[in-house]
């Protein structure tokens, strides 16, 4: 599945490497791009969409 998040809270590449492990850590396979100034991330993987969110605000950040 091919989601989309607007992520907010990132502002460097730590940030960018945190959220991809995140996404990682629940989906091994999933595949993220992540464009830091406009906060958008997108996913491509099998998990389920409320998943992939919860994973990233576990990690910290805001996803919407």
């Amino acid at each position: 599945m091919q989601e989309q998040f607007k992520v907010e809270g990132m502002s460097c590449q730590h940030c960018v490497k945190a959220v991809t492990q995140a996404i990682q850590d629940l989906d091994p396979d999933a595949q993220v791009k992540i464009d830091l100034p406009s906060g958008r991330v997108d996913v491509s993987a099998a998990s389920p969409r409320e998943e992939i969110r919860q994973a990233i605000q576990e990690a910290g950040y805001q996803a919407a």
